[in-house]
């Protein structure tokens, strides 16, 4: 090949790669595969291959799980089953309202098992806005999301029966079906609620085909009601035969009201697009917009990948659980007292994982969803007698603390104030002096002790010092929202108690620890030993889950020095475990094993926020050093890509703040804590539509370090943003390095807020 051969090759490449970049959308870089490659032992994510909108009410995936399996998708599994309405927020709870499609070619196979066909993921395409799999069977599937529906596509080959089987899962089920209008209308129920009322989700699916032949059946034992067009009971299902060949539309919507309102949501969400290409193109508009609300320009493609496919992940949560009536008013069922209500629902997460990024995340850059968000908590605790913890979809109380309270503080100081504050203390006050009937976080375990004796006493009670921990960061909650509304009767209450991290704290062994009911630390204690008093981790995890007050911490351990080599210490100290109370190897152990990063175990929550703590003490290089290893090392976009557990959106927030260079360490002020960011630019777009800009000067994978940085043009050495700063607009403009810059940001004045800072 010739010099000008190649040179005229060369540019003809760098045209190709030009064009590919200008035309790919940022709906493109979004693989909703990420993280699905999980199983008991070992999870990378414990997602599932989501088709949805925004907080959309409903979602959609391909079902490789048997009906009720936590793990419906699991990216190492051969063969899909259905596609089905989902609404899991985690692999370890089964889900609810579930109903699933199947199309089956040559005879009716309507078992699960027997139905189940095939399938590689080279002939799979993920994306936010569309699912498309080719089965080995030559079937081909594709669904496009609205907020409360579906559109689906099948396309049958051309030399076989053509069926489309609809089960109706684990619960009870009542289905119908239309031939002359070409429609299915009915319910499925997998749930109750929090009185052990069923939930219903009523459906209606209208056909663009024909049915040459149906059916009913039922998933018990598999028998199969030919030419009957509707049945009631356990696990009740349809079946459609369509002309061979056929390619079929399905239009879906459910609703958790009623009948008649799944026919108005039909109408409204998918009665404008004449076919499925307009529905997929519609839902890939809304991401395209919803996604350019944050966007980052330099970087590597994959770290682009990454990052947009983490913000759709935490675009998820929560999830709406509202529709609008034909006026086009919101109302909801009420998955708590399971009356009708006006305004708004929101469900499907687990505060005690998302307190600490993802709320904060939604409170940033959509502060008119979170307004709404707020008043629903309020309207969930009138509605059952308590502030939800664990929403799925009704209270479930699962995992530990109060932290209702933690997201409506964070509000309130942030400028969302759509919810009247005496009601919220008085809820949260309820909350902490009281124990519910749901779960460990439904009210307070141990609230007596931890008042009396200033903390909860192990092995009175599992899990007693994370409890503790977390019990003291909520009263600073309620505290910091009495005083912001000059409450002194609730404001005297909580500044009791906020402090009760340090009655935990051994300062013999410098950890905080399990304490007896008389004082006494309890025996044979071990930093490495994970449960006993402790949640899903082990002391080293623990120790620093003292968000409200770092500077306090920092004093109990001795000072800045002791502390910082504390920090150091949870990176340098073997990755050993010692399995304590679980008696054997946990996935959160395993996945902190394969890290490979000491006893730092970011694929849980309590130690999420760590890194960003040498910012309190004076060394906040080592934050911006540890916090791009952390990305780099822990996350992609792959069926790999998170280091645990995803969490309702939670982990994927984590990544998302800290690429933009910074995180919310503590809810309830109004201060994110400053990291290294990971791209150029980033431009992030407020809802009023005001611009804060983000530029990091010679940024790369070396150099991670801030030199210097200004704050809309003036010299900035603090190592934290208000939240006026980024929602009024404005600029931040780093230089980076690839060495520390150790005279920056170690004044008092730069240090973020803890209540025992002077």
């Amino acid at each position: 090949m010739t010099k000008k051969i190649i040179y005229f090759h060369i540019l003809f490449q760098l045209f190709v790669i030009t064009t590919e970049a200008k035309d790919k959308q940022l709906v493109d870089y979004v693989n909703t595969l990420q993280g699905t490659n999980s199983d008991f032992s070992l999870t990378r994510g414990n997602t599932y291959p989501t088709t949805a909108l925004p907080f959309g009410m409903h979602t959609w995936t391909p079902q490789t799980g048997k009906n009720g399996d936590g793990w419906k998708y699991q990216y190492a599994k051969k063969t899909i089953r259905g596609f089905q309405q989902a609404h899991q927020c985690s692999s370890w709870t089964t889900d609810y309202c579930v109903y699933s499609f199947m199309p089956v070619i040559g005879r009716l196979v309507v078992n699960e098992n027997d139905r189940a066909t095939s399938f590689s993921h080279e002939n799979e395409i993920a994306k936010p806005n569309y699912y498309k799999v080719k089965l080995d069977n030559g079937i081909v599937t594709e669904m496009a999301p609205t907020e409360r529906g579906a559109h689906l596509r099948f396309t049958f080959p051309k030399d076989s029966a053509a069926y489309l089987v609809l089960d109706g899962y684990t619960g009870l089920s009542g289905l119908k079906i239309h031939p002359a209008e070409r429609k299915i209308t009915g319910y499925v129920s997998n749930n109750k609620n929090n009185k052990g009322n069923l939930i219903k989700s009523y459906l209606e699916v209208v056909f663009d085909k024909p049915f040459k032949s149906y059916g009913t059946w039922e998933n018990r034992k598999n028998s199969i009601q030919q030419g009957k067009t509707e049945g009631e009971g356990e696990g009740i299902g349809l079946y459609l035969q369509f002309k061979v060949g056929e390619k079929v539309q399905a239009k879906v919507a459910s609703s958790y009201i009623s009948q008649e309102q799944a026919g108005v949501t039909l109408k409204a969400e998918l009665g404008r697009f004449k076919g499925f290409e307009d529905t997929k193109a519609a839902a890939a508009e809304v991401w395209n917009k919803h996604l350019g609300r944050i966007l980052v320009e330099g970087g590597t493609e994959e770290e682009r990948a990454t990052f947009y496919s983490c913000f759709f992940r935490a675009s998820l949560f929560s999830r709406q659980f509202y529709e609008y009536d034909k006026d086009g008013k919101p109302y909801y069922f009420s998955p708590y007292d399971g009356k009708i209500h006006e305004g708004y629902m929101f469900t499907d997460t687990g505060f005690w994982d998302t307190f600490r990024g993802q709320f904060p995340l939604n409170a940033l850059m959509y502060p008119t969803m979170h307004g709404r968000y707020m008043q629903a908590l309020i309207d969930a605790q009138e509605q059952c007698g308590w502030l939800p913890s664990w929403s799925f979809p009704g209270e479930a109380g699962s995992m530990i603390g109060n932290h209702a309270i933690s997201l409506l503080t964070d509000a309130w100081v942030k400028g969302i104030r759509t919810f009247d504050p005496e009601k919220a203390l008085k809820a949260y006050l309820h909350e902490a002096t009281n124990k519910g009937p749901w779960g460990p976080s439904n009210g307070r375990h141990g609230f007596k002790e931890y008042y009396q004796l200033g903390y909860v006493p192990y092995p009175e009670y599992g899990e007693a010092t994370a409890k503790t921990l977390e019990y003291a960061y909520d009263d600073f909650c309620g505290y910091q929202l009495a005083n912001a509304t000059k409450n002194m009767f609730y404001k005297n209450i909580f500044a009791r108690q906020m402090y009760n991290y340090r009655n935990v704290y051994d300062s013999v062994t410098g950890f905080m620890r399990g304490r007896k009911a008389n004082g006494d630390w309890n025996a044979n204690f071990d930093p490495v030993e994970w449960g006993g008093p402790f949640t899903e981790g082990n002391a080293w995890h623990w120790q620093w889950s003292v968000f409200h007050d770092v500077q306090g911490l920092i004093d109990l351990m001795g000072g800045n020095k002791n502390f910082n080599a504390k920090l150091d210490s949870v990176f340098s100290s073997p990755n050993k475990v010692n399995v304590g109370s679980y008696r054997s190897m946990i996935h959160e152990m395993t996945e902190m094993v394969m890290a490979n990063m000491g006893q730092y175990a970011h694929g849980n929550q309590p130690i999420q926020h760590m890194i960003y703590l040498y910012n309190y003490a004076g060394e906040p290089w080592k934050a911006q050093q540890h916090v791009r290893e952390v990305m780099n090392k822990l996350y992609n976009s792959t069926e790999n890509g998170y280091p645990g557990d995803e969490d309702q959106g939670q982990t994927s927030s984590w990544y998302v703040l800290s690429a933009m260079g910074f995180y919310s360490v503590c809810p309830g002020t109004d201060q994110y804590v400053i990291g290294s960011p990971v791209f150029n630019r980033i431009t992030i777009t407020l809802e009023g539509g005001k611009k804060f800009v983000i530029e990091a000067r010679d940024n790369n994978r070396d150099n991670v370090y801030i030199q210097s940085a200004t704050l809309n043009g003036r010299n900035y050495s603090r190592n934290w943003l208000s939240h006026g700063d980024i929602a009024n607009g404005g600029s931040l403009n780093f230089i980076m390095a690839n060495r520390p810059k150790e005279s920056r940001g170690v004044g008092e004045e730069d240090k973020p807020f803890s209540l025992s800072k002077k």
